[in-house]
């Protein structure tokens, strides 16, 4: 059995006992202090400190339309929207978060947005507002703003689909404010209308998923879809991961996953009983003094998006276990 022992990203490699980067502060709240310089650094030394007190360089064109699904329900999709999309913020890119699940949203809650959203992309298109009063922009990060499809409970009008979205997207970049670095869709679950209308305008894909065969069939099924709809560029991050289990082979290892799914890995979060609390806070993982491993996974997935990188996991063969006196007699 295979298990995961550390995990490190294709172009930065840290020490065990190193900590993950933590963001940068708010530009008007930044307070830095560097340390005396060494006159004889150790090179590896020096490439640590440049690797982590650098803003990450944005590839690809903008805005980069980002969709996050799974096909499964309950796997994280929403969770990773708000903390992925608020660690983009903090890293000073602009960013649309728009909540694609009519009906059902969940994504204000997580933000702790829910009785600021007065218009949505309803009353957008049948010109009761203005886009710009549709957009609810954070009070933490002004460069962060949530957009929703629907008001809870309601229906979508029967014209609207992929190009009603399509457009909406194409507003977006075509805004007085400027076009926004990053436009990350929080996609329903299932692959119905509701998917497609989703996945129609993005050229990325985070496929969030667990260690478990349910999900796995899922986003086999999901990453077909993807592919068949010209999404290429397709990543995963598996969620609510437990060493534990993975040692106990109660649960399959991140290995496991990417060999089934052969995908490139974006992130790994560990289970995380903190999740919950953020969640009933409206206060997503990221912002917690001090961090949590979900919090810093999700921000180290972030940096990865934004270089447009993959991570890789490192799996080495488990230690045996002991052996006990009868099993000298065979036992």
């Amino acid at each position: 059995m295979l298990s995961v022992r550390s995990i490190h990203s294709n172009h930065y490699s840290i020490p065990a006992t190193t900590h993950p980067p933590t963001l940068f502060n708010h530009p008007k709240t930044l307070k830095r202090t560097f340390p005396t310089p060494n006159p004889n650094p150790k090179p590896h030394t020096i490439r640590s400190v440049l690797q982590w007190n650098r803003k990450p360089q944005l590839a690809g064109d903008t805005p980069r339309v980002v969709v996050i699904t799974s096909g499964k329900g309950g796997v994280g999709k929403t969770t990773t929207t708000a903390n992925v999309g608020l660690s983009l913020a903090r890293l000073g890119f602009s960013v649309v978060a728009i909540d694609a699940d009519v009906g059902l949203r969940n994504l204000d809650l997580l933000l702790g947005l829910e009785n600021r959203v007065n218009y949505t992309v309803v009353e957008v298109l049948n010109g009761d507002c203005r886009l710009d009063q549709a957009l609810v922009r954070d009070k933490r990060w002004s460069n962060f703003e949530l957009l929703c499809i629907s008001k809870p409970r309601s229906k979508l009008p029967i014209g609207f689909g992929g190009k009603a979205l399509v457009w909406l997207v194409d507003a977006l970049k075509s805004r007085q404010e400027g076009c926004p670095d990053f436009i990350i869709i929080d996609c329903p679950a299932g692959i119905d209308a509701g998917f497609i209308t989703a996945i129609t305008p993005a050229n990325e894909a985070i496929l969030v998923t667990t260690p478990d065969i349910t999900s796995l069939r899922d986003a086999d099924r999901v990453t077909g879809l993807l592919e068949c709809d010209g999404i290429r560029d397709i990543k995963m991050m598996v969620n609510r991961v437990r060493t534990d289990m993975i040692k106990g082979e109660d649960m399959m290892s991140v290995l496991d996953v990417q060999e089934m799914l052969g995908l490139a890995l974006l992130g790994v979060i560990p289970e995380d009983s903190e999740v919950i609390r953020s969640t009933n806070r409206g206060y997503p993982l990221v912002l917690n003094k001090p961090p949590t491993l979900a919090g810093l996974a999700f921000e180290q997935a972030a940096w990865r998006l934004v270089e447009q990188d993959s991570m890789k996991a490192v799996m080495v063969e488990e230690e045996p276990k002991k052996r006990g006196f009868f099993s000298f007699f065979g036992g």
